[in-house]
């Protein structure tokens, strides 16, 4: 294997795997609300995780399938950023982004394209990258954190919630 240099600033991982778990949330479920993600990575000399907005709250692009590609994005960010270089398994219960970054899913939705081609950049900086579509149930601790960062933004982003404002006719108000 050659030798690869490593950044000013940046400590060598040991040789080895990395294992990424990713996960997001979206509420409502249908989209156009709140927006989260959550990560761990693991080996390589780290145990870290990281969760928090995936998008603008109540912006058209709040929806699961962003948020998801969101949290796998920071993932492999905070990776990139850290120097990391070496071989990587990317696990995630979305079927979608797994699938589309096998190649074996089309990206369909333009919305997606921006973050499926960032996903791939990134990629593209590591020794290999396995994705690997596992079930929720084996992906716990990433759902955990996608969640807890919903519930943690929730009410600090209603201020972004659009309002409704009924008017209601003069002749059905109350007197007074």
């Amino acid at each position: 294997m050659e030798d690869r240099e490593i950044p000013r600033g940046v400590a060598a991982a040991p040789e080895g795997s990395v294992l990424v778990h990713f996960d997001g949330a979206c509420e409502p479920a249908r989209g156009g609300g709140v927006a989260t993600f959550g990560y761990t990575i693991g080996g390589g000399g780290w145990d870290l995780e990281e969760s928090g907005l995936a998008v603008r709250p109540y912006s058209e692009r709040a929806t699961n399938n962003v948020a998801e590609y969101v949290a796998a994005i920071q993932a492999l960010e905070r990776l990139h950023g850290l120097g990391w270089v070496g071989p990587l398994e990317v696990r995630g219960d979305s079927q979608l982004v797994i699938q589309q970054m096998r190649g074996e899913y089309a990206v369909r939705a333009p919305h997606l394209r921006e973050y499926n081609t960032r996903l791939a950049q990134l990629a593209q900086t590591f020794a290999e990258v396995r994705w690997v579509w596992i079930p929720r149930e084996q992906n716990s601790r990433a759902d955990t954190l996608s969640k807890l960062a919903l519930a943690e933004h929730a009410q600090e982003t209603r201020r972004f919630a659009p309002s409704t404002v009924v008017q209601v006719p003069d002749e059905d108000r109350p007197p007074g």
